[in-house]
This record gives structure tokens, C-alpha cells and sequence, in this order.
């Protein structure tokens, strides 16, 4: 079921995605080369902690992972890892890929925001799959308007990422998001404008193209959790929450400007 939030509702979880906002901005200045995953994870639960809201990911147990529930604040993805990677205490090193996802819930409503970052220097193939899909997530929430259809937000992603030779994701996709952190509708990376469900104004959604420099079949790691890219090339994540008005969609997970001009060591931060 699909559920529209009332404008109080909105402001509720714009409250959280700002919280989310500020501590993407924050991992992203913090990443560095020698700087361990698992040090980023704990900056971001001190962060949200502190902020009285909860980690939404630390503890989470979807129904199709049958591996445990997930034991980080943040999601760290490096390189050919496309989402769902678990912090650790690998020192980062100079040109990784790193995808960052994180989500709080704060007075009982949720945010859940991505951004992709190259740690030191980066490869040109790097540098070009971060900001392709940046475009593919901004073309997905221009589509995003009272009117339009899930699949014309669901191709605008795949148009803008297909375009430059990648390929998205289509085992993974966005979702609905309120009180809880993932609900109806899903949001595909992929589709046929046109079709699926007419977006209403207080629809709240996750978009959330994950675009692969080669094939766009992925797999699970041996210990589970990471998911994959099958050809072991790299992965890219960037992801808004945003609600459905009249006009334009309204993002509620805005960065912080120095955040948008990228970490200091980063090559992007939130778009």
C-alpha cells in the first residue's frame, strides 16, 4: 500500500534526512587514504546518537538476507561492492571507489540518503561512472512530479546512465519511505516511461540509481552481505529522499553547500 504523508508528516522526515544530509557530509570530509571504514562508522553513529535519533541500518534484517541482521551505521561499498558493504578495518586506499549509505530514524520517521566518492586520485573511468550516475539520480527527480509515472522516473535513471556505455542495477531498486524504512512503492532503476503507478502529491520516495561500469549483474560476497558486481568492475550509488509535490520534487535530504562542492579529499559529495 501506498501511503500519503500529510505536510507534517514531510516535515518530520525532512527533519531526519537533513540529519542524514550532515553526516554524509561529514564521512565524505573525513575519508581519506589510511582512514579505515570502520573509523567512518563510528564518527556517523557517535553523530547520530548525539542528534537523539537512531542508526536505521545498524541491526537491520530484511527479509531477503537471511545472513544476520547488518552490523554497521553506514554502508560502505569500495570499489567493485555495489551496496551493502560492511565497514571494516581496511585502511582505505588512494583511488578507491567509495559509496557511502547510511539512514537515521529520528521521532519515529526515517531518511536514507547515498553519496560516491573517489578516495585520493581517481581513475577517468572512476571519475566518469561517479558523475554519470549523479545525473542519472538528478534526471530521476526531475521526472518526479504529481502526474507522471513511476516509469518515467524509473527510465530517466536508465536513459542517462545507458548513455555513456554503464549499465544500472536492476536486482536492487529505491523504495518508499515514512515509518518505516523501507515501504511501497518500489522505486526501479529501470523501466518504460509511462507505465506503473501515477506519482501523487505526499508520496515519499528513495531513489537510488546504482550504475555499474560494466554488466548489471551482481552477486552476493561469500559472507553475504556486500552485494557484488559480476564482472568485478566498479559501482557507483547516489540516492535522495524527496516527496512528490505539484511542481518540482522536494528533496529532504539536502546537503550542506561545502558537501556539494565535495569532501577535501573526495572527488564528489551529495549531489
Amino acid at each position: 500500500m501506498i501511503v500519503l504523508r500529510s505536510s507534517e508528516e514531510i516535515e518530520k522526515i525532512r527533519r531526519a534526512g537533513r540529519l542524514v544530509a550532515e553526516v554524509l557530509s561529514a564521512v565524505t570530509e573525513a575519508a581519506g587514504v589510511g582512514v579505515t571504514t570502520l573509523e567512518l562508522d563510528a564518527l556517523a553513529e557517535k553523530m547520530i546518537k548525539d542528534a537523539g535519533a537512531v542508526p536505521a541500518f545498524k541491526g537491520y534484517q530484511p527479509d531477503f538476507i537471511k545472513c544476520g541482521p547488518f552490523p554497521g551505521t553506514l554502508c560502505t561499498s569500495v570499489n567493485e561492492e555495489v551496496v551493502h558493504g560492511v565497514p571494516d578495518g581496511r585502511p582505505l586506499e588512494d583511488g578507491d571507489l567509495l559509496s557511502i549509505d547510511t539512514g537515521v530514524e529520528l521521532d519515529g520517521y526515517f531518511g536514507d540518503a547515498a553519496i560516491s566518492i573517489v578516495v585520493g586520485a581517481a581513475s577517468p573511468e572512476a571519475e566518469l561512472l561517479i558523475a554519470v550516475t549523479r545525473k542519472s539520480l538528478e534526471a530521476a527527480i526531475a521526472a518526479c512530479t504529481a502526474g507522471n509515472r513511476m516509469g518515467d522516473v524509473s527510465s530517466a535513471v536508465q536513459e542517462v546512465a545507458e548513455a555513456d556505455g554503464f549499465n544500472v542495477v536492476r536486482r536492487f531498486v529505491g523504495h518508499g519511505i515514512g515509518t518505516a524504512m523501507h515501504e511501497d512503492p518500489p522505486v526501479p532503476n529501470f523501466g518504460v516511461s509511462g507505465t506503473g503507478p501515477v506519482l501523487k502529491p505526499g508520496m515519499v520516495l528513495a531513489i537510488e540509481p546504482m550504475v555499474n561500469a560494466g554488466t548489471f549483474e551482481v552477486e552476493a560476497s561469500a559472507d553475504c552481505w556486500p552485494v557484488l558486481t559480476k564482472d568485478g568492475r566498479l559501482s557507483a550509488h547516489f540516492e535522495h529522499t524527496v516527496a512528490v509535490t505539484e511542481g518540482e520534487a522536494d528533496i529532504l535530504t539536502p546537503a550542506p553547500e561545502h558537501a556539494r562542492r565535495g569532501g577535501k579529499r573526495g572527488l564528489s559529495g551529495v549531489s
